[in-house]
């Protein structure tokens, strides 16, 4: 009993030794600190940081173009554009889904693939002034106008805007009132008028319930005026300024759209009818080629042609081979 009793102790491991205790923090030397002081130096050094670096590096805020704006800095260019959506002949009235059937669109490798999404938001490009235009109230002469238009036929419709915009066009934007344009020199007056007031702001805004909050139709109209495409074109965000890539000025943009900006800029796709589907197909092919890059053979070799990777951790693999080297024996 007692020899097992013996091996049993000596098998018993050893217990650790035991741990000094913690000292108390009041035995050590201290001195006053101002953490109110600390708080508001690193608070003025920050805001002075931040806004310097803002100074120097961020793009300036541009005010947001509105329907006022446009009207002020361009009339004519308003009064053209009403009567282009009148005549039916505006870039939204010509576009194709997913607004009209009024064109293909764009094609990838022979397939409309704008035109099999069909046609998601019906736009009416005269809509686009004949409804502001009807919530006007106590306007004797445009509620005759409007009563005039509604009563005439699409082909007479179309006939009166389409003279008025040809008009327009030779003109400059000064043409005096005919017997040939019928009522579209006082709905595109009255519209203009509407847009100088501020009174069209929001009411092209629809989403379906009580807060407004779909801009298509307003944006389309001010995209189909020409003040947006130069306002932008003189920021140097026009496509063939690499558009999407720039900020407002002289400013570096956003870096992560250079791969797709880029191919705009070459060709085949720079004068091509169908850039947008064919880029959209480049890079959807470019993305399924870095997502399957392991699985395709010969380029999943590149690392080990072009070992980057051992250069960038050239110390790790440093350490590791002189780990693995044999020891010299004595």
């Amino acid at each position: 009993m007692s020899d097992v009793a013996t091996t049993t102790e000596r098998r018993r491991p050893t217990l650790h030794r035991p741990v000094p205790p913690t000292p108390d923090a009041h035995d050590f030397a201290t001195r006053p600190y101002d953490l109110v002081k600390e708080f508001v130096l690193a608070l003025l050094a920050v805001s002075l940081l931040t806004t310097g670096l803002a100074a120097v590096f961020s793009s300036p805020d541009e005010p947001a173009i509105t329907m006022s704006s446009w009207a002020k800095a361009a009339p004519a260019d308003v009064v053209a554009t009403a009567a282009a959506e009148l005549a039916g002949t505006s870039a939204s009235a010509t576009y194709g889904p997913p607004y009209n059937s009024n064109a293909e669109g764009q094609k990838l490798l022979g397939i409309p693939t704008q035109k099999l999404g069909g046609v998601r938001i019906p736009v009416d490009s005269a809509a686009l002034v004949l409804q502001p235009l009807a919530q006007v109230s106590r306007d004797r002469p445009l509620r005759a106008a409007l009563a005039r238009w509604g009563a005439a036929s699409s082909a007479q419709q179309k006939a009166w805007a389409t003279r008025y915009a040809d008009a327009l066009a030779k003109s400059g934007g000064r043409v005096a009132p005919a017997a040939g344009y019928g009522p579209v020199p006082l709905l595109a007056d009255r519209f203009l008028n509407l847009a100088r007031s501020g009174g069209l702001e929001g009411s092209l805004t629809s989403s379906g319930n009580f807060y407004g909050g779909d801009q298509t139709r307003s944006l389309l109209l001010l995209s189909d005026g020409a003040y947006l495409e130069d306002t932008a074109r003189a920021q140097q965000l026009g496509g063939d300024q690499w558009g999407m890539m720039n900020e407002t000025g002289n400013y570096p943009g956003q870096p992560w759209m250079w791969l797709y900006t880029f191919w705009y800029q070459v060709p085949p796709f720079v004068t091509s009818e169908n850039a947008d589907a064919q880029v959209w197909g480049l890079m959807l092919l470019l993305t399924a080629g870095l997502m399957f890059l392991p699985l395709i053979p010969g380029l999943r070799s590149i690392p080990r042609w072009i070992p980057v990777h051992r250069l960038v951790w050239r110390r790790w693999y440093r350490s590791r081979q002189a780990a693995s080297a044999p020891t010299p024996r004595a």
